[in-house]
């Protein structure tokens, strides 16, 4: 139970959340991480079970630095996300599934935004929410995004859509990270 929001301009990416940790009914984090740095250009926001989506960050960590390795440059933010995905479909496919959604936003020869979930499907995406709040969020969304914000405007809209989310959605709550990347 949470909202996470990404959002593609043509200056950078944006990745907001709220900090709100759920087990059920039970509020037990108010302070929870759920924007993860992969490097200085690529960053994942997730939705889902904590314990999995840190697992799937770390494992696509070191894959990226072996890759780096092998071929002296960094993957793509597309790479980035099949390497989520391919985890992801992996777990599903054996009947253990990671359950966990992620947002992978990063710059590479462009600024780019990827969504992917439990089953391992990938959608690009110019704007895009995940989690229990984003019915709402994505009210904001809609309403808000054009092709040509800034991405100080993209900043604010997805501060304002998770904002709503936390207003309606009892999952989501407590705070508000952002993290931008700028071309």
């Amino acid at each position: 139970m949470t909202t996470i929001v990404g959002i593609k301009t043509s200056e950078g990416v944006v990745l907001a959340s709220d900090k709100r940790a759920s087990k059920g009914f039970f509020i037990a984090s108010k302070d929870a991480k759920k924007i993860y740095q992969i490097d200085q250009r690529t960053a994942a926001a997730i939705a889902g079970q904590v314990s999995d989506a840190e697992y799937l960050v770390n494992l696509v960590k070191a894959q990226r630095k072996l890759i780096e390795l092998e071929r002296g440059i960094k993957p793509s933010v597309f790479e980035t996300t099949k390497l989520i995905a391919n985890a992801a479909y992996y777990g599903l496919r054996n009947y253990a599934p990671f359950l966990a959604e992620f947002i992978v936003a990063g710059i590479d020869t462009e600024p780019r935004i990827y969504s992917t979930d439990v089953s391992g499907a990938i959608s690009p995406e110019v704007f895009v929410s995940s989690g229990s709040g984003s019915p709402i969020a994505y009210g904001v969304l809609e309403a808000s995004y054009h092709d040509k914000l800034t991405l100080k405007e993209a900043e604010e809209i997805a501060r304002k859509a998770v904002q709503a989310a936390m207003q309606r959605d009892p999952g989501s709550g407590d705070g508000i990270e952002v993290v931008s990347i700028r071309v």
